[in-house]
């Protein structure tokens, strides 16, 4: 149970069997009572040691989803670069792009917009926080802002695009999403800058 089971999961089978063992395995049996100290030593080292392997099995599940997940992760950003090496349209990559992008945020919509900077819609950033005109939004805390996110492709250091993001009703994407997303972004730029312009998304 300990290693299966949650942590909550695991203190109970630890408590269980440090509470079994002092009622049937020490005297007097049958009771609660224990009074020879390497019995109770025992009880101890039994609830210890179903508590620290409750903890390792959390931990080992976490780190394996965190695994899986960055593995799903680095794959998106793999086949994006294959595109990107492989085909000659930006049109390709940028209509890749979108789908990628909307898999990977949980958006309601997504389009490309190339080479325009109307209005001033919250930005994406770098390093996956979300400027809002002159201020810095954490979405972990703080969730997406209201209406389209812009997501900017940039190619040698020039703007070349803008990915408009409408998020869906689902969970804020992880900061881990949000940097594989901006990867994205700049793997479209990278398309652009070598293919030109692309007609409007």
């Amino acid at each position: 149970m300990a290693a299966l089971g949650s942590r909550t999961a695991g203190a109970v089978a630890a408590l269980s069997a440090a509470a079994w063992f002092d009622f049937f395995l020490t005297r007097p049996y049958q009771t609660f009572d224990i009074t020879a100290s390497a019995d109770i030593e025992t009880a101890a080292l039994l609830l210890a040691v179903g508590v620290i392997v409750s903890q390792l099995a959390a931990r080992a599940r976490k780190l394996h989803i965190i695994t899986v997940t960055d593995a799903a992760y680095l794959a998106r950003i793999h086949r994006t670069a294959d595109l990107v090496r492989s085909v000659h349209s930006a049109d390709t990559v940028v209509d890749h792009v979108r789908t990628e992008l909307t898999e990977l945020l949980g958006l309601r919509a997504c389009r490309f917009e190339y080479g325009t900077l109307t209005g001033r819609p919250p930005r994406l950033e770098n390093d996956g926080s979300v400027t809002v005109g002159r201020h810095t939004r954490n979405p972990d805390t703080d969730g997406w802002p209201d209406g389209d996110i812009e997501l900017r492709a940039y190619g040698n250091g020039h703007y070349l695009g803008r990915f408009l993001l409408t998020p869906g009703r689902g969970p804020v994407p992880t900061l881990r999403a949000r940097l594989v997303a901006v990867t994205l972004a700049d793997q479209t730029g990278a398309a652009l800058d070598t293919s030109g312009p692309v007609r409007g998304w």
